[in-house]
């Protein structure tokens, strides 16, 4: 039975433009994974792939990358995408492997949701997370590989949302909409220097990871696409998100506990604008798969602490809201400012949280500036 799921948002958007950077962190984490030089390079072109924008690329990109699982080159391969528009299909990738997006270059999706291959829902969820059954594929995926790294040039990753995004509006979707890149039981993942746009549904999920670092990313969708989430870090460990350009249709960041536990999570030197909500955690979202979820089960949300944080035009600041039976501790807010367009201030929301507040405008909920120590919050750092 599924639990109960716990959610951290960092903003979720007004129906405006939303700009978020993430600067350099003052300890970074980025270390977890070290950056690889592969000793074999190959590039789409030598299996076939035509870069006009029109010619459909799935064959030579499922090519490519069964070559790279197959041959196993030591020290792995570095598949080069020179500039040119790639239309392409769903397609996989695998262990020891570059995806090398030079300066120019698209990997474009096709619109064809026809033909579009499904997979199983993920475990946690229990269903697709829009429809019950199965779920559309994510746009690039990989399933229980390793040492893999999607970099290059800021070339640009597109989704082609908006024939997807339609369909939601319409409601003529048969199954949940795709990721754009989602990778599963997967670790040691490097994104880095790539753009994402226009993505079907969320753009970057890494679910049942661990060790992922995404830094020097762009991630684009327009204010009114639904459900384009930036970075969705799900039941996963040590995941390093860097030097991030955030600006979407739904939440920034999410990080989605699988009903499991949210622990040890530090976000620092976040900049906002035109944001209706700042800071989210919720302990209890309303959604379930169905009325067999596990009403006993409880998740844990501990030692969060969200430092350096600017934003204006922020419609209300932010609520912490954990669960009477699983309360919240160890949330500390230090230099977290989020300033209203007007001089009214929605006031902060909490219930079921413990924890402290240091430096924070507007002044946050008493249940974080009450008698509780702020030595935890104040040593953080």
């Amino acid at each position: 039975m599924v639990p109960f799921r716990a959610l951290v948002w960092v903003a979720a958007l007004l129906p405006l433009l939303l700009q978020c950077s993430v600067a350099v962190t003052e300890v970074s984490c980025s270390e977890i994974v070290p950056m690889k030089l592969r000793r074999e390079v190959i590039s789409i072109t030598d299996f076939g792939a035509v870069g006009d924008g029109r010619t459909l690329n799935t064959w030579p990109f499922k090519k490519a990358i069964y070559r790279i699982q197959h041959l196993r080159s030591r020290g792995g391969t570095l598949l080069y995408i020179p500039p040119g528009v790639w239309l392409t299909g769903s397609f996989s990738l695998t262990s020891h492997m570059t995806l090398y997006l030079a300066r120019g270059a698209v990997i474009k999706a096709t619109q064809d949701t026809w033909s579009w291959p499904l997979a199983d829902p993920l475990p946690s969820y229990g269903r697709g997370r829009e429809l019950p059954g199965r779920r559309y594929v994510s746009f690039i995926h990989g399933d229980g590989i390793s040492d893999v790294i999607i970099t290059g040039e800021n070339g640009t990753i597109d989704g082609q949302g908006d024939v997807w995004w339609n369909m939601w509006r319409q409601r003529s979707l048969h199954f949940t909409r795709p990721n754009l890149l989602e990778f599963k039981n997967s670790r040691d993942i490097i994104i880095s220097n790539v753009v994402f746009q226009n993505s079907p549904f969320w753009n970057i999920h890494p679910v049942y990871c661990s060790n992922v670092v995404i830094k020097y990313v762009t991630v684009l969708a327009p204010y009114d696409s639904p459900n384009t989430d930036g970075i969705d870090p799900d039941s996963s460990s040590n995941v390093c998100i860097e030097d991030a350009h955030i600006a979407t249709g739904d939440d920034l960041v999410a990080i989605k506990s699988g009903g499991g536990y949210i622990r040890n999570v530090t976000v620092v030197n976040v900049s906002m604008n035109k944001v209706r909500k700042g800071i989210r955690i919720a302990g209890d979202v309303g959604d379930h798969p169905d009325e067999y979820f596990n009403r006993y089960a409880m998740p844990t949300v501990d030692g969060v602490t969200i430092k350096n944080v600017w934003g204006i035009d922020i419609q209300q600041p932010g609520s912490i809201e954990g669960i009477r039976s699983s309360p919240f501790t160890r949330i500390c807010l230090s230099n977290v400012k989020l300033w209203s367009a007007s001089m009214h201030y929605e006031p902060w929301k909490c219930m079921d949280v413990s924890g402290a507040a240091l430096g924070v405008q507007p002044w946050p909920c008493s249940q974080l500036t009450g008698t509780f120590s702020a030595g935890f919050c104040s040593s953080a750092f």
